[in-house]
């Protein structure tokens, strides 16, 4: 399983990449904020600058929502970075976009996805990743690890390419979880993917270790 962080801090896109664990990044335009970036030159040059951190898939979004806007956006994106990857919102008009880009040879993450039947039309129009939000499912008490399960059979059955991109991961556990059903990518936050290291007993034993090894000196 492909592990993408899900962030605009390039800080800790930068710990992430020293890992030599980190296969690309996702963001969005709420993200860009956070980070204090606003503004389209900004937004155009910080995606960028990630590209220059990591060489793999970074999602770019459009803001637009009509085909046409999606389409100007997303040629323009495209064009910024090899890496570039356009981040299309899971509408009619995205879908639309989305079939275009596929055929002219363009990445695209359809992103906002909430039901297997989204993941269906964008595997159909040739999205290159689908992003299932299965944290935000998990806020509404709806089973969002089912989805990932879901998608899976439905492309494994008609062996579509399109990559599941678990999206919205919370903690650790959604990542093992996702990887057990078989998602061929995860993004999230670094304290998921840090999360990964913990367990009791590594602690103690090399505790145990260390203290033995002093014993003799």
């Amino acid at each position: 399983m492909k592990f993408f962080i899900d962030t605009a801090n390039l800080a800790q896109i930068k710990e992430a990449q020293d890992l030599g664990i980190l296969d690309g990044v996702t963001t969005n335009p709420s993200l860009m904020a956070k980070e204090g970036i606003t503004g389209q030159k900004n937004i155009i040059q910080h995606y960028l600058d990630i590209c220059n951190i990591v060489d793999g898939p970074v999602s770019a979004e459009v803001i637009a929502t009509d085909f046409e806007g999606i389409i100007k956006e997303g040629e323009a994106l495209a064009k910024l970075h090899k890496n570039i990857v356009v981040k299309v919102p899971m509408i009619k008009e995205g879908i639309k976009a989305i079939s275009y880009f596929s055929k002219k040879g363009i990445k695209t993450n359809c992103t906002l996805v909430f039901s297997a039947g989204q993941a269906l039309l964008a595997a159909k129009a040739g999205a290159t990743y689908v992003s299932p939000f299965l944290g935000r499912l998990d806020d509404i008490s709806s089973d969002g690890m089912r989805l990932i399960e879901d998608i899976r059979l439905i492309y494994d059955n008609y062996m579509y390419e399109t990559q599941i991109l678990a999206a919205s991961i919370r903690h650790t556990m959604h990542i093992l979880k996702c990887a057990e059903v078989g998602a061929d990518v995860m993004t999230g936050p670094l304290s998921s993917i840090n999360g990964l290291f913990n367990h009791p007993l590594t602690d103690s034993g090399l505790k145990q270790f260390l203290a033995d090894y002093n014993k003799g000196n």
